[in-house]
């Protein structure tokens, strides 16, 4: 992409909480698309005043198929899911620069049973194909620079978007995995062999890079050198470190702003030319991210 790597926003789900949005349910960040959308539009407006380079609009948990389950036509849920990125571009064009990546979750997300974790799915490619095909077009045809296919935790879900992709005129994306451990993405697919099944799309321009979200960050390194093996510029936003556990219900473990950003330059080294961060970061994950970035060797 040329120049220094590009700082991402951090989790959108995070901020929301932060001014006191209670998530549960399974339409998630999402609802707050049809409830509150000036507050979507200003945690938007906290990143980019944090430093971000990029905002990934509030597509991730949105689909058809979860808004009309919530009593919303069908014309509503499409209206809905365009508006995920008319909010962000609203806000970069206020702010005066940046760019825009529509959101594009996995089936997983928008099931809202955790597998976009497994990749445990009851769709092979042709039925992820044809469940992502209308979400797609809107998602990619609203105004976006790019598209953020993220949290993808399977080489069929994959491929079934980089149909997408390839058909799409003037659309560019990233692809980022959820991941099973330091080499694997969650159905146990190698990152490095996924990677080469996708490099002809960045080759053709138009794949920007291929990489992780929503991995602990010990684990990102090895992950982007598996990317990188494979000859690709990668993405990088993990969680911010803190692990959940479930039977105390909290979050638990060291999630420094300041040491997550030094590990966004050792990620840049790594070959990463977005950096950013996904659950529970906060603009002063952001903040340190592009501290850390503006002071790399040009």
């Amino acid at each position: 992409m040329g120049g220094l790597p590009l700082v991402l926003d951090g989790g959108l789900a995070t901020r929301l909480e932060a001014y006191g949005r209670d998530l549960g349910g399974g339409l998630w960040s999402a609802r707050l698309l049809a409830e509150e959308p000036e507050l979507i539009a200003r945690v938007h407006r906290d990143y980019f005043e944090a430093g971000a380079d990029v905002a990934i609009a509030a597509g991730y948990q949105a689909s058809v198929e979860a808004f009309t389950a919530r009593g919303y036509s069908r014309s509503e849920a499409l209206g809905l899911l365009a508006r995920s990125v008319e909010l962000a571009l609203t806000e970069r064009d206020a702010f005066g620069s940046g760019l825009v990546a529509a959101g594009v979750g996995p089936y997983g997300a928008a099931l809202a049973d955790g597998s976009e974790y497994t990749g445990a799915y009851d769709l092979d490619e042709e039925g992820l194909y044809s469940w992502h095909r209308e979400r797609w077009r809107v998602l990619a045809g609203a105004g976006a620079d790019l598209v953020a296919c993220e949290t993808l935790p399977s080489l069929a879900e994959a491929r079934a978007l980089a149909r997408l992709l390839s058909r799409t005129p003037g659309a560019r994306a990233w692809f980022s995995f959820s991941c099973a451990d330091g080499t694997r993405i969650s159905d146990g697919t190698p990152l490095r062999e996924v990677a080469a099944e996708l490099a002809p799309l960045y080759r053709q321009g138009l794949l920007v890079a291929v990489g992780v979200n929503c991995v602990p960050p010990r684990n990102v390194p090895s992950l982007l050198a598996e990317v990188a093996a494979a000859g690709l510029p990668s993405v990088a936003y993990p969680n911010s470190g803190e692990v959940w556990d479930a039977r105390e219900r909290s979050w638990t473990g060291n999630g420094d702003a300041e040491g997550f950003g030094e590990a966004a330059a050792g990620w840049c080294e790594d070959g990463a030319v977005l950096v950013g961060g996904c659950c529970r970061t906060g603009p002063e994950h952001v903040r340190s991210v592009r501290a850390r970035v503006d002071a790399l060797p040009r």
